[in-house]
């Protein structure tokens, strides 16, 4: 027997917790202004943003939004290539700070941090429309809460 769990794009019974860095916020507030569109566009009415300094921040934050009971969270920064190893040392904590918050709590954060070499290729990705990954990676928490309800549900009802 073969069963096949998939969420869907209902959030309207989902707590959404948004963590979004304050550095280059510029861009940061663009993902968030895509993440915030994307998950009224699902029906999710029930948002928290939290702000935090940087990317380091950004898993400490995500497990506070967990912690207060959010169902999913997503994770959004911009980190910009310089001259020094900082930008892999970021990238490389930010994103295993972000995945192990989510194994430890059981629920999808979804990560929106943006690693370029360039402003523009930022600024390119958090514009208006469907490129912007701050909208990218909302519809991929809403999708992942559902699927993992729609699992709890259907695990109860046996």
């Amino acid at each position: 027997m073969t069963s096949t769990v998939a969420g869907n794009e209902d959030g309207s019974n989902l707590r959404v917790g948004v963590c979004v860095a304050s550095w280059n916020q510029s861009i940061t507030d663009r993902l968030l202004d895509g993440a915030l569109t994307r998950l009224a566009a699902l029906q999710v009415s029930d948002v928290t943003v939290l702000r935090v300094p940087g990317a380091l921040e950004l898993p400490v934050g995500a497990r506070a939004l967990a912690e207060a009971g959010h169902e999913a969270v997503v994770a959004l920064g911009a980190v910009i290539k310089g001259d020094t190893d900082h930008y892999d040392i970021v990238v490389r904590e930010s994103s295993s700070g972000i995945a192990a918050v989510s194994l430890t709590y059981g629920i999808p954060v979804t990560n929106g941090v943006l690693a370029v070499h360039r402003a523009q290729d930022a600024l390119d990705r958090s514009g208006p429309g469907d490129a912007n990954k701050g909208a990218e990676a909302a519809q991929a928490a809403v999708l992942a809460a559902t699927a993992l309800k729609a699992l709890t549900d259907r695990d109860e009802s046996m």
